[in-house]
């Protein structure tokens, strides 16, 4: 892929508000939903599924398999399922952000895949808000048998 195509397919923020989300770490227990009847779901104990978001005009599939694109900001976190409540090992969770200027670009997004108990971490810079926006990360997650689950 040239340089050319790839500024083509990436998104441009303009308008970017000096706002910044304080460096730290943050720690996110994703609960996805299962795919399964209503029936199978009840006989289960189960944990309320995280709320899902819209997932926008800024998501681009394909990102490169790293746990890092920045330093700064941490997040770390298991992956379990609704139905048991139980860690999902090797469930796959995508990233992307604005960088440092407030622009979506490909050095800010990334690919993982949850450990054997479900554990992730991802660190990057810390985002800024943009256009009325408050600093976020947005996060996508699959695994098979469960409902993707994207969220900011």
């Amino acid at each position: 892929m040239h340089d050319s195509d790839r500024a083509a397919r990436v998104p441009h923020r303009s308008s970017v508000f000096p706002m910044t989300l304080a460096a730290g770490a943050v720690v996110l227990a994703v609960i996805l939903a299962d795919v399964s009847t209503p029936r199978e779901a009840a006989a289960q104990t189960t944990c309320a599924p995280t709320r899902p978001d819209m997932l926008g005009p800024f998501y681009v599939a394909g990102a490169p398999a790293r746990e890092r694109t920045g330093e700064g900001l941490v997040v770390s976190g298991v992956v379990r399922s609704a139905g048991a409540c139980t860690p999902i090992p090797g469930a796959r969770i995508e990233w992307w952000s604005v960088n440092p200027k407030g622009d979506y670009d490909d050095a800010h997004r990334a690919t993982a895949t949850a450990g054997p108990e479900g554990r992730y971490r991802y660190e990057t810079d810390p985002p800024i808000g943009y256009t009325g926006r408050p600093p976020h990360l947005h996060v996508r997650v699959s695994a098979p048998g469960h409902r993707v689950l994207v969220r900011e």
